[in-house]
Parts: C-alpha cells; sequence; structure tokens
C-alpha cells in the first residue's frame, strides 16, 4: 500500500499516546506478577504456583514485545516527522461515469449493437429503456393480451400514495423496489396485472408546509390570504411536488401504468366520497353528531388522535406552546369555591388543574357515598362570572380523594367531562375559540 504523510499535529498525538503506553506498560513490568502483585501471605500449592509462573512467563515475554513495538512505532513516527513535507491538500477525482450518447428519440428503442463499457456505468445502461418501456404499453394490464402464457389471474394494486410535502426517501424506494418485483413477476407469470401511481394530499402536513413556504417568501400568514388564494398556494405546492415524486418513480424504474396516476383530492375522487357518505348515512350506517375533538390552535384544525401526544403529568411542569414565547405551566392543581345558592355563606370547593376552562362549567360532580356533601345533593351553585346556576350531581366515577372531592364539569373542553355530561344530559358550552381566545360564552366581561 502507499505510504501516507501524516502531519505534525497527528505526528505528535501518536508520539505522546505511544509515550503514555509505554509508561503504563513499565509499571506493569515492575510490579511482579503484572498489574497486581501477587499477595506473599497467601502460599499457593506447588502444581498451582508453578502453572503459575509459566503464566507469569508468557505474560513477560507478551509484554516485552509489545514494548519492543511500541518503541519501533514512536522510533518510526519521529524518523517520519524529520522528513515531513507541507500538508498538501487532497482533492477527490471521481471516475469518469460513461453516458450512452447515441442519438434516440424518446420512446424509441435503444441501439445495442455497439459495446458495452469496460465496467458497470448505470446511465449508459438505464438510458432510452423506460421511455421505450411505457411507450409499448409494457406496464398496463392490456398488454396481457400479447402474452402467448396469459392467464385468467388478476393481480391489482396501488402504491402507497407518498405525502406531497416532500421528496421521496429511502422508505419509499424500499417499498417501491419490493412491489416493482412483485408486479414483474406476476407478468411473467401471465397474470393481468395493474400497479396505480398516485399521491396522497396529507392536508394538515402539507398545509403546515404551505403555510412555512408563504411566510418564508412573502413574509405572510395563512389568515392573510383569501380561501382562495390559499388554496391556490396548495394547488401550485401539489403540482410541484408531485410531479417531482412522478419523475422520481419513473427514475427508480417502476412499472406503473401512468396512464391511471391519480391524486387523493381529484375531482372524481372528492365525489366519490362524498357519495359514498351520502349513502352510508342514509342507510343509517354512519350518522352525525357533535363531538370532542382534537384540535389545533396554530393550524384552525382537528388533529388525529394518533398525531396527538398525551403526557401524565406528575407536578408543576412548564411546556412550549404554539404562539407562546415562553413556556406555560402545567400540572398545577387550583382550588377555589362555588357559592351555594340559598345557603349564606356556605361554598363548596372544587379543584382542577384547568382553571381557565371554569367559564364553561355546567355542573358539580361529587361521589353518592361522600359524607362530606350529602346534605348538597339536588342543590345548585352560583357561577361567580356567567350568572348561571350549576346543579350539584352525583356520580360514582368521582374520585373522593383527589383534591377536594368535588369536580367541576366542562363537556366541551374535557373527554372524561364530556362523556359523564352524556350520561347526565348536561349542556356542552364551549368557551375556547378555534383560534384559543375565549368566546361570548364567558360573559361580556371578558370580550375585548
Amino acid at each position: 500500500m502507499p505510504s501516507t504523510q501524516l502531519n505534525f499535529g497527528t505526528s505528535q498525538r501518536l508520539r505522546s499516546l505511544c509515550r503514555l503506553l509505554l509508561r503504563a506498560e513499565k509499571r506493569s513490568w515492575e510490579v511482579p506478577g503484572g498489574w497486581k502483585a501477587y499477595s506473599q501471605a497467601n502460599k499457593p500449592d506447588p502444581k498451582k504456583q508453578a502453572g503459575r509462573m509459566s503464566h507469569l512467563k508468557n505474560r513477560a515475554e507478551k509484554q516485552k514485545r509489545q514494548r519492543e513495538r511500541m518503541e519501533s512505532i514512536e522510533a518510526r513516527l519521529v524518523a517520519g516527522q524529520k522528513n515531513e513535507l507541507p500538508r498538501q491538500s487532497k482533492t477527490l477525482t471521481l471516475k469518469n461515469a460513461v453516458l450512452y450518447d447515441i442519438p434516440t428519440v424518446a420512446g424509441e428503442k435503444k441501439d445495442t449493437s455497439g459495446p458495452l463499457p469496460a465496467s458497470y456505468s448505470p446511465r449508459f445502461i438505464e438510458a432510452a429503456w423506460y421511455a421505450w418501456w411505457v411507450k409499448e404499453g409494457f406496464f398496463k394490464p392490456e398488454y396481457q393480451n400479447q402474452l402467448p402464457h396469459q392467464k385468467p389471474d388478476v393481480f391489482s394494486l396501488p402504491i402507497p400514495p407518498p405525502n406531497i410535502t416532500g421528496s421521496l426517501h429511502l422508505g419509499h424506494a424500499l417499498t417501491v423496489a419490493i412491489e416493482d418485483a412483485l408486479v414483474r413477476w406476476k407478468r411473467m407469470e401471465g397474470c393481468q396485472v395493474l400497479w396505480v401511481p398516485g399521491s396522497d394530499h396529507a392536508g394538515i402536513a402539507t398545509q403546515a408546509v404551505v403555510e412555512r413556504k408563504i411566510w418564508k417568501e412573502r413574509g405572510a400568514l395563512r389568515q392573510d390570504l383569501t380561501r382562495e388564494e390559499f388554496l391556490q398556494e396548495v394547488w401550485n405546492w401539489k403540482e410541484e411536488k408531485g410531479n417531482d415524486i412522478l419523475q422520481q418513480l419513473k427514475v427508480m424504474g417502476a412499472s406503473l401504468d401512468w396512464d391511471r396516476a391519480c391524486f387523493t383530492m381529484d375531482s372524481d375522487f372528492f365525489q366519490a366520497v362524498t357519495e359514498a357518505f351520502v349513502q352510508l348515512h342514509e342507510e343509517g350506517l354512519i350518522y352525525r353528531d357533535r363531538q370532542l375533538v382534537n384540535w389545533s390552535c396554530a393550524l384552525r384544525s382537528a388533529i388525529s388522535d394518533i398525531e396527538v401526544e398525551n403526557r401524565q403529568l406528575e407536578g408543576r411542569t412548564e411546556l412550549s406552546v404554539p404562539g407562546v414565547q415562553d413556556k406555560v405551566l402545567f400540572g398545577v392543581l387550583v382550588t377555589f369555591a362555588y357559592k351555594v345558592e340559598g345557603a349564606e355563606g356556605e361554598e363548596l370547593p372544587v379543584a382542577t388543574t384547568r382553571p381557565e376552562t371554569m367559564l364553561g362549567d355546567v355542573a358539580v360532580a361529587v361521589h353518592p357515598d361522600d359524607l362530606r356533601y350529602v346534605h348538597l345533593h339536588g342543590k345548585r351553585l352560583q357561577h361567580p362570572f356567567t350568572g348561571q346556576l350549576l346543579p350539584i350531581i352525583t356520580d360514582s366515577s368521582v374520585e373522593r380523594d383527589v383534591g377536594t372531592g368535588a369536580v367541576k364539569i366542562t363537556p366541551a373542553h374535557s373527554h372524561v367531562d364530556y362523556e359523564l355530561g352524556r350520561r347526565h344530559g348536561l349542556p356542552v358550552v364551549s368557551v375556547i375559540a378555534e383560534d384559543g381566545t375565549m368566546t361570548p360564552e364567558c360573559g361580556e366581561w371578558l370580550q375585548w
């Protein structure tokens, strides 16, 4: 192998390392038996002593060879530095790629009469073939009619539609490679094969990407644009990234039927989905109702359960909230009291980690067997801000040992409260708007 000159810094570090190792080896040689001295108080039997002496002798010889090797390395390093030349920067030279330079009209068959390159060159081998395959219709299910060994079997699958949020990655390439091998194998077996290409709108993810794009380019928010203007930005993004994805699939040689390429938000699919939902509703298989959703005030959109990270807080915890510069404190149990209607000076204390939702309280629940509150069953409480009268209800799901044992019920802002409210027929009052501000239901005193 060709020798390599070491620069000054590397030589210095290697010599220092060699000296440290030599000093360590020297200390081990000076101690009988290596790194650990054997106690003279213990007197082993002659057989064990003979075996140990043989072991120590072998170790001493090994250490001697190691010392000589390290001294030799240091000597070579010192000699190498004396003759060391000034450090020269290396420049990597890439091997010239062999290209297919025979003029070929797009879709025409490649000229294979010439000699192949001496070594494998992907750009030479792959050039011009794909366009010819597509033109000949090899990837279409109708091509089966030209096969002498055709079978009645049908093999059809859609490509898992990649999101139009960006370009394909290694995971997409692996999936496409496996599926391409399957469909080509089925074609060779004589099956009628259809492999459908397409891409997915990935609504929320794409919206976030487009919002960042227009902010970077224009310094504008989505709210600064009309609905039509923002939708046009999304479609422009789809045309750009969607076409990039399809071109990547073609470069990989995926044998897809491009005449059937589709997008999940194409008008035909949109109408088909709408028709399907209408039919299911008319048949009573699905229904429309008011339910709690995971709402993002930043995106102004509902979020799927699988996209939400639930965290159980053990106590005071500061968390980052979108749109807020400083961290927000969570996990603090706050206690306040509602006045009991018709009972002068009597109050019912409740504990909560979300005091801001008390403006949407519609009831207070206690455990039916909690003796502290038996005398309040069926009575009502006065809300200090909205003036509403809140019923005191009993429910066995209330934990008597948590907080005060009395729980405020806000069905519009808690999944637990929502289920409890449904059991007792309580109204759902939303006091937090889509943008995170408080709604008029909180009272005029809170409106700007």
